[in-house]
């Protein structure tokens, strides 16, 4: 699928929901768009209610209305598919697909994602009025992209997903005796006799069955996958040109593969809000992302204008927004997008910035969000190159849902922050790394890190074996290859699967061959990785994409550079490298 048609250059825009603001208001937001350089908007997110007000009963004028307002000023539109919210009435009509949590409540219409992707009526419900959309607007000028859904991650405990579960599990399992094998029924008496026994991991006494829990965040990501590929068939039966995506979301409780799901969208979509340092979760989620897309073009289709750290929202820096938006760029996304366009006057979220604030045109924001939108054209020629990374971070999914589980040696693991750790010292001593699957080809890598990688097939450690005798340096760090895929430890002693690979005894020192595998039996300060992996932190981002180097200062102070020029704090520069 190429991309989006009659987007020729970077993507910049947001989500805009102009059902939350007055028809007149409309025309000032075109306008805006212009004066700004948006040509991507998606609309339509959160608007199921206003489409179908109520079952069957369809009211599009008002989104006729605004794409083709839009398609008049040049705007191009990704245009969503709103089943991340049903409407009142469908929880009405429909109690038992309202979600259900795992200690047994049942959660009612009021917020977003109140739904059970398992139950019939939801899904039912969202073909439905993805038809309806596909039916009504395949021959929209404006049409660029679908846009299905909205940040997966919403999981249910209630009767139809337990019926969904044991189907899914029949399929991983085929029989009772390797399920039970595979959950270790014998312990605490947990052995199965009979499928209809087997439930979702609710509410329980004491500590719950790892492996349960690990295959059931398997199988929500496999059943909300199955929705997102319902919807994606629908509309691909009328618009078989319009490329689907949906947005991947980041988090430890979002219980979704997102690598094993990029080949099934048209392109990688994600969304960032970084909190604690913006510019190395920036660089990391995009580099994560970029693993993610292999190779394919990926686009960052939220971030925000403020940042959010939990208890405040914190407005960013002047020149902050650009000099992250480049940091994506320059790591691979086709363009730059943002939530939301227009911050809204009420609902749940009013502090939620946009790139029109509640100041207006007339604000720090949006003159920076006009000089950004002039910028990004400019930027075509350096984003037709690939990101030249030397090194990798390993990333599993379903190695960070392992570690999540209780009875380990700590209750203070975290993959999330072992992984981040480990990209962090990379990207301060300004080496670009992919992060990338366990399984990848590693060969074009001369370092490899193995931060916390907890489950580990055979093929995999195979791997990495691989790397080592290809003359790749190994860096594998603590709780790395202790238990196989059913999370069961390996016995003969840690590191498991890794362990004639490591030799993790040592009694002499002797020189490092060209191809190395080190073994980090601790959790480390970021000062002391550094210096084992011989780097130097800076806060200068260098990215190289061809004959281009992207340069962001996101320090205090002055930054040389190399062969380039002098940066001034937050300063910035894309250019040529010289030649040889």
């Amino acid at each position: 699928m190429d991309w989006p048609k009659g987007i020729g250059g970077l993507c910049y825009g947001g989500d805009y929901n102009p059902e939350q603001w007055p028809e007149e208001v409309w025309k000032e937001d075109v306008a805006l768009m212009r004066r700004a350089g948006v040509n991507l908007v998606s609309v339509g997110v959160f608007s199921w209610a206003r489409l179908e007000p109520s079952p069957g009963s369809y009211d599009f004028a008002w989104l006729d209305r605004v794409l083709d307002l839009l398609h008049g000023a040049g705007v191009r539109v990704n245009l969503a598919t709103p089943t991340a919210s049903p409407p009142p009435w469908f929880g009405l009509a429909h109690p038992d697909a309202l979600t259900v949590t795992a200690d047994g409540t049942r959660l009612t219409h009021g917020s977003r994602d109140t739904y059970c992707v398992s139950a019939p009526a939801y899904r039912e419900a969202s073909a439905r009025i993805a038809g309806e959309l596909a039916r009504r607007y395949r021959g929209h000028p404006a049409l660029a992209m679908w846009h299905v859904h909205n940040e997966y991650g919403t999981g249910c405990h209630c009767d139809h997903a337990a019926a969904a579960f044991r189907t899914w599990l029949r399929g991983r399992y085929g029989t009772l005796d390797a399920l039970n094998d595979a959950w270790t029924g014998s312990f605490w008496s947990q052995h199965h006799s009979a499928w209809e026994q087997v439930m979702p991991p609710r509410a329980t006494q004491y500590l719950p069955n790892p492996a349960q829990t690990l295959d059931f965040r398997r199988f929500l990501s496999d059943e909300m996958l199955a929705h997102f590929r319902e919807q994606k068939a629908v509309l691909r039966e009328h618009t078989p040109d319009v490329p689907a995506t949906t947005n991947f979301v980041l988090g430890d409780w979002v219980p979704v593969d997102h690598r094993r799901w990029a080949a099934e969208t048209d392109l990688v979509a994600v969304d960032h809000y970084p909190a604690a340092d913006p510019p190395q979760e920036t660089a990391f989620a995009a580099d994560l992302a970029r693993g993610w897309a292999g190779g394919r073009p990926w686009l960052l289709m939220e971030q925000a204008v403020v940042t959010y750290t939990g208890p405040r929202m914190i407005a960013k820096r002047p020149g902050e927004i650009t000099r992250l938006s480049l940091s994506h760029i320059a790591r691979g996304s086709r363009g730059v997008m943002f939530f939301q366009w227009r911050a809204s006057r009420g609902g749940a979220e009013p502090r939620h910035a946009g790139m029109v604030p509640h100041a207006g045109e007339d604000s720090r924001i949006f003159r920076e969000i006009t000089e950004l939108g002039a910028l990004l054209p400019s930027l075509e020629e350096a984003c037709r190159a690939p990101v030249e990374a030397g090194a990798a971070v390993l990333w599993d999914a379903e190695a960070g849902w392992a570690l999540q589980a209780p009875g380990l040696p700590s209750t203070g693991l975290d993959y999330t922050r072992a992984v981040r750790q480990a990209h962090r010292v990379l990207y301060r001593g300004g080496v670009t790394a992919d992060v990338v699957h366990p399984s990848a080809d590693l060969s074009a890598y001369r370092l490899v890190l193995v931060p916390a990688l907890y489950l580990i097939s055979d093929d995999d450690a195979a791997n990495l074996r691989r790397h080592v005798e290809g003359g790749g340096t190994l860096v594998v760090t603590y709780l790395s290859g202790v238990a196989d895929l059913c999370a069961r430890v390996r016995t003969g002693g840690y590191p498991g699967a890794l362990r004639d690979l490591l030799g993790v005894r040592v009694e002499e020192s002797h020189p490092l061959p060209p191809g190395t595998a080190l073994y980090v039996s601790t959790r480390l300060p970021d000062a002391d990785l550094s210096r084992l992996l011989g780097l130097e932190p800076s806060p200068l981002e260098l990215v190289r994409r061809g004959e281009w180097v992207f340069a962001v200062n996101h320090g205090d102070d002055e930054q040389q550079v190399p062969d380039g020029p002098l940066l001034p704090p937050g300063g910035y520069a894309v250019r040529r490298a010289r030649q040889g």
